[in-house]
């Protein structure tokens, strides 16, 4: 079993990227294969809109014919059993790098038939990680229940199954005195950081195990 995790924060060691490595544990505890790829560390861009992956009889058909970064991973995703995909959440939806990788992973898979449908070659599991400065009483509010509900859902479309989790009111700054950051509260984001994202981090290693043992 092989599970790849992917990392749409500019950030290695932050919040977004423990929450993956946590997942990345768990899988590896069940004996998976795994790999974590920091997107920020690739040279790509989103979808050109070139749609050879739409071509009736061409050598690009349900495949992406742009070559970069993303050419050799696209072709690994292929052969693994499980997709995790990480971002914080920037002014509303998931960072720029993660969103020119989604266009480019799920395009080409895309039907356009009515319903629509997958090329993808099988069904596999794959799972969100979200991490935001918004506090859980200011999701709904702010679009962000809308955000992953259709996150989910174009993922269960292309690859069959999908589940989130959210880690809010993230600790931004390890020193909040260096930045102007003053409405936030900072006692009580370091107090939840304290108490609350290990339990974040737990349920990211559970997501993990169930993932490779085939439970999720």
């Amino acid at each position: 079993m092989k599970l790849m995790a992917f990392n749409g924060s500019p950030r290695k060691t932050w919040n977004t990227a423990t929450l993956l490595e946590q997942v990345v544990e768990g899988a590896a505890s069940q004996g998976a294969e795994t790999r974590l790829v920091h997107l920020y560390d690739l040279h790509y861009q989103g979808c050109i809109s070139c749609f050879a992956c739409k071509k009736r009889g061409g050598k690009s058909y349900g495949t992406c014919a742009v070559q970069d970064d993303l050419t050799p991973i696209y072709a690994e995703i292929r052969e693994a059993d499980a997709l995790i995909l990480g971002s914080p959440i920037y002014f509303g939806d998931v960072t720029g790098e993660m969103r020119s990788f989604l266009e480019r992973l799920l395009f080409p898979s895309l039907v356009y038939e009515d319903p629509p449908r997958s090329l993808y070659p099988r069904k596999i599991r794959t799972g969100w990680i979200y991490t935001m400065n918004a506090p859980e009483s200011h999701a709904g509010e702010l679009g962000y229940d809308r955000l992953f509900e259709s996150n989910e859902r174009v993922m269960q479309m292309i690859f069959g199954r999908s589940e989130s989790i959210m880690s809010y009111d993230a600790l931004q700054f390890e020193d909040y005195s260096k930045v102007v950051a003053t409405r936030f509260d900072v006692a009580a984001k370091e107090k939840r950081r304290r108490e609350i994202f290990p339990q974040d981090m737990q349920k990211a290693f559970d997501m993990g195990v169930a993932f490779a043992a085939g439970t999720a």
